[in-house]
């Protein structure tokens, strides 16, 4: 038995529980988020439409999230050094509108074009990376540039919206299974995502990743590979970019240059939403995808509301910042309360 273990063993379970809470307060508060969401959302449904949602519903939520969700997921690695990359929705312009351009039909097609997609983005956040790592420039300033080079790019490709994307690659990521009662196809990728955060969040990378947020000349000083780790999380947060990219011209069978545009904000409110802290060193990417989530569904709730749609934005901006103050109150309460 390791000495972690047997100190944890000498505790309570009841105090070894609340410590856990403490500690992830952030975390806590945005599940606690989401599953409300859900509850006022099935209520509302149930009330408007005379029935509960159904597999259509949950289908399309899960496909209209899990583009944000995946950018949220790079945005969190970023996130996690202090830093914050604004050129996610340039990179999710060219990464579809590159997948709805190229794919065909074919399995090899679909396999090389979806590698060459998730290569475009990680190669885009390389290029952040190193420009922030060895350039020590502003995160701010380089991915407000690209940001605007890969939208630029992203319409040389595709100048107007179309393309189309195989339908058996959009059942794959996108539809669903029918000898599992028609689960969901986006609820396995959501298990895979929420699988692989697990295992990466185990790995020396992704320490490396909190010790720079939390105090990078700390993390120097303890032989931290401040630069490699940098690079590596700009590169990775560029790859799930793509992936974001990929995913949303599948769910939607075609390309758009311009429908990435949104992802900037949206993945750093869903970040927000999730609890992790924006001067970096605290925070989970299974918080950031709650929070892609919350937003989607404060958009339905909103609807099935009956809210004027011209007043919705301005709604959903009161609820992020509502949840954030309260987020940040009752956090403070309770390590008062340790």
């Amino acid at each position: 038995m390791s000495a972690a273990t047997a100190a944890a063993a000498r505790f309570p379970a009841r105090v070894r529980l609340r410590y856990y809470a403490i500690q992830n307060v952030p975390l806590l508060l945005s599940i606690g988020l989401l599953v409300a969401m859900i509850v006022v959302y099935d209520v509302l449904f149930t009330i408007t439409q005379h029935r509960a949602p159904g597999t259509f519903e949950v289908s399309t939520t899960v496909n209209n999230t899990l583009s944000v969700g995946l950018a949220g997921i790079g945005q969190t690695l970023v996130v996690l050094t202090g830093g914050i990359d604004l050129s996610v929705g340039g990179i999710v312009d060219l990464t579809n509108a590159l997948a709805a351009q190229l794919m065909q039909a074919s399995a090899g097609s679909m396999i090389l074009v979806s590698l060459v997609v998730l290569l475009v983005g990680a190669g885009a956040g390389l290029l952040n990376g190193l420009l922030v790592a060895f350039g020590r420039l502003q995160p701010i300033v380089v991915t407000l540039a690209t940001l605007a080079i890969w939208q630029g790019v992203a319409l040389l490709v595709l100048p107007q919206p179309g393309g189309t994307i195989p339908a058996t690659l959009s059942n794959v990521l996108s539809g669903t299974i029918p000898a599992l009662a028609n689960l969901p196809c986006g609820l396995v990728v959501l298990a895979v995502l929420i699988l692989l955060w697990q295992v990466l969040r185990r790995t020396p990378f992704l320490s490396a990743l909190y010790a720079i947020g939390n105090d990078e000349r700390a993390a120097r000083a303890t032989g931290v590979p401040i630069l490699r780790a940098k690079v590596g999380a700009y590169t990775l947060a560029g790859a799930f970019s793509g992936a974001a990219g990929l995913y949303f011209a599948a769910a939607n069978t075609s390309g758009d240059a311009t429908a990435g545009n949104p992802f900037t904000l949206t993945s750093i409110a869903a970040v927000v939403l999730g609890g992790i802290s924006l001067f970096g060193g605290r925070g989970s990417a299974i918080g950031a995808l709650a929070g892609a989530f919350t937003l989607t569904l404060i958009l339905h709730v909103l609807f099935f509301a009956g809210v004027n749609p011209q007043l919705q934005n301005l709604f959903q901006g009161l609820f992020l910042v509502l949840a954030v103050v309260a987020s940040t109150l009752v956090g403070r309460l309770l390590r008062r309360a340790r």
